[in-house]
């Protein structure tokens, strides 16, 4: 058996690599090939090529790459043509993986998506596109499978495929000890994996810890960096505002274990903080012009996962005007007053700020207040505790390998192309997956 992933994000690397032990330990003589990173090369997967390191962020950057991802798809065309993997398994990464899509399917090769793109969140549009390029959906959230086949798609939830990762942690306790040896509270800085979003979001994060700081006397930060890079830029960032902060590379799990309270970008790192019950402010900085553009395609009232799981209702609907929602937020001084985007936070597990503004004082007034009213942090603490026990269970690779292997016993295993057969013609006679292409 052969299986052909493309996963492009660091997340999808991740999801990706403990799906492929699951399916090797369910299946030893599976052959994973494909478009991944290290941990899939780690886990077994022959890479064609490490597509994490083109991981990028908006139109621009995407169409600057775009030769790049022409050329990659073109290849994957080739390699369906002469090897005819028995399935494709897309991780996420929708710009390039709607054109892997569509070229397996072109080729009668069924198509999986695992831990598939917020197109309910961002797109709706695309659902058309899910519907007739991907067999399955094998959704990471709750509401997505609903959303899916009320859309005609087919679609199974599985869970998130994330907290299958954080159960498997094994924190170092040498570093543990060593930090809680340490006085006073911690916040733990959270900048992103992507080098665009630590540059866009790592300063304003240093500038509310500088505010915090004279609030909170003994208060200590940590920034947990996702690469070396990253953490020299966090450095030379600090150096420059005149901080004294720690940085440390790959100690994520054990930062966010240790932390009174944390500021985070939005991401999959939400889901750890609810895992570890950590109360933390989510920022996402972004340019003016891509605020706009997201404000016009948003279709959810959140951006982190942890509030989405939480909400009741996840989708927009008319706003009531601002002066009707009491500010609640504690004032800083030479604060600003309060806007509709800070009276919002304070209703919500993860305060956010999806924002193009300066938010810093934001940021350090929610801090401020955990560190300083540990009633009102311990009341989020056991809000956390509650969605946790809810959500956070694992099993999603244990389950989409399951499901993906039950699938794939009751496909007839693909009749080789005679050397003179167009390869249209054997295409076109092969029934997709499941159900016929809408």
């Amino acid at each position: 058996m052969k299986i052909f992933f493309s996963a492009g994000e660091p997340s999808g690397d991740l999801h990706g690599a403990n799906l492929i032990r699951q399916l090797r330990t369910k299946r030893p003589d599976v052959q994973c090939v494909g478009y991944g990173g290290p941990l899939m090369a780690e886990a077994g997967c022959e890479l064609h090529e490490d597509l994490t390191a083109l991981a990028v962020m908006w139109i621009l950057r995407a169409l600057l790459n775009l030769h790049k991802f022409l050329m990659l798809a073109g290849r994957a065309d080739r390699y369906f043509r002469h090897h005819r993997p028995d399935a494709v398994v897309l991780i996420d990464f929708p710009g390039f993986n709607w054109w892997i899509a569509w070229r397996a399917k072109a080729h009668g090769i069924p198509v999986f998506y695992y831990a598939p793109p917020q197109i309910w969140a961002w797109a709706q549009h695309r659902v058309k596109k899910m519907r007739r390029l991907v067999d399955h959906v094998l959704c990471s959230l709750p509401f997505e499978e609903t959303w899916l086949k009320e859309r005609g798609c087919n679609a199974t939830f599985v869970g998130h495929p994330y907290f299958d990762e954080v159960r498997q942690h094994r924190l170092n306790e040498e570093f543990i000890d060593k930090m809680q040896g340490r006085p006073g509270q911690l916040v733990t800085l959270l900048p992103g994996s992507r080098t665009q979003e630590v540059t866009a979001n790592l300063r304003w994060f240093l500038r509310a810890a500088a505010i915090v700081r004279v609030r909170v006397p003994g208060v200590r930060f940590a920034v947990a960096a996702f690469k070396p890079q990253h953490a020299q830029f966090a450095r030379d960032r600090i150096r420059e505002l005149g901080l004294e902060i720690d940085v440390f590379v790959r100690r994520t799990p054990e930062l966010i274990h240790l932390a009174d309270c944390c500021m985070a970008v939005s991401g999959s790192v939400s889901l750890e903080l609810l895992y570890h019950k950590k109360p933390t402010v989510i920022l996402y900085y972004i340019g003016r012009l891509a605020f706009w553009v997201q404000s016009r395609f948003r279709r959810v009232k959140y951006i982190t996962l942890v509030n989405l799981l939480a909400a009741k209702d996840i989708f927009i609907r008319k706003a009531p005007p601002v002066d009707d929602m009491p500010d609640t937020l504690p004032q800083l001084q030479g604060s600003a007053p309060s806007s509709r985007r800070r009276v919002e936070s304070d209703k919500i597990l993860f305060p956010e700020y999806l924002t193009c503004d300066d938010m810093t004082l934001e940021l350090a007034a929610q801090v401020i207040r955990w560190l300083l009213d540990e009633e009102y942090r311990e009341g989020v603490v056991a809000e956390l505790a509650k969605l946790k026990a809810r959500v956070a269970h694992g099993g999603a690779s244990r389950i989409a390998t399951d499901y993906i292997l039950a699938e794939l016993a009751k496909r007839p295993s693909p009749i080789a192309r005679p050397h003179f057969m167009p390869e249209m013609i054997v295409a076109s006679s092969e029934a997709p997956l499941g159900r016929t292409a809408a």
